[in-house]
């Protein structure tokens, strides 16, 4: 008897891709098959950063890299997370099964990636989406991907940047609900990152959400610059309830 081939999705990831000791589920591997026929990349690299709810992986393209999300079945852990979804009109339907939720996830950061762009705000630039992966734009120099600001250095530029930043994404009718020093890059601007938890404002915890990311940034930059701010100041000039910052 021949030996028997093993199947199409195992054989590209075999022979494909650069990465040893990670395990996808069948479903995951189909839609990163389904992504490499198309041609939306051809090989991923190596694993950029490791996490609870998405793994994110630096692949390449034809000239260029790119960086692919992938999210994971954590069952307990995502249907913590329903009221992200509940309430938002772009979902009227509510998620019933696990695959489901992160699918849906995984389109949320998608549409949410796609309104920060067309708001001009510094983030991936959304490329292509399928189940639970999302395909966008590399951040970083010479194939590194940019450092964190919480392992850089900053200053008070760097916080009125950010303050611009979210107050821009407000106008533009979302919140990106998960802001903090953790998700935050900082190349040649300040860049937002994970775009999951992002709500648009007519989505019931909006108020609340643009609430903890501003107190998240105004508490680490007082934390490191000892700025005289107040939480309360910056929600009223976000929502241009207030002319000037200071």
């Amino acid at each position: 008897m021949g030996k028997k081939r093993p199947p199409k999705e195992k054989f590209l990831l075999k022979e494909r891709w650069e990465i040893e000791d990670l395990v996808f589920d069948k479903e995951t591997l189909l839609a990163l098959s389904k992504i490499i026929e198309k041609g939306i990349f051809n090989k991923l690299d190596y694993l950029i950063s490791m996490g609870k709810e998405a793994n994110v992986y630096r692949a390449k393209a034809s000239d260029e890299f790119v960086a692919v999300k992938i999210y994971k079945k954590e069952t307990a852990r995502f249907f913590r997370r329903h009221s992200y979804i509940i309430g938002d009109p772009r979902f009227p339907s509510v998620p019933k099964t696990e695959r489901e939720l992160v699918n849906a996830f995984a389109s949320k950061e998608f549409k949410n990636l796609k309104v920060a762009y067309k708001a001009n705000v510094p983030a991936p630039i959304p490329l292509y989406h399928y189940k639970n992966v999302v395909v966008m734009s590399f951040l970083g120099k010479e194939g590194l991907p940019y450092p964190r600001m919480v392992d850089g250095v900053v200053e008070k530029k760097d916080f009125e940047e950010i303050v611009e930043q979210i107050k821009r994404l407000y106008s533009y009718g979302l919140v990106h609900g998960d802001l903090s020093e953790y998700n935050i890059l900082k190349g040649d601007k300040n860049y937002f990152i994970d775009f999951g938890q992002g709500v648009v404002l007519k989505h019931p915890r909006s108020d609340e959400l643009l609430q903890r990311d501003i107190r998240n940034v105004v508490n680490y930059f007082k934390k490191k610059l000892a700025l005289n701010i107040h939480v309360e100041k910056v929600m009223r000039y976000v929502k241009g309830e207030a002319e000037r910052l200071y």
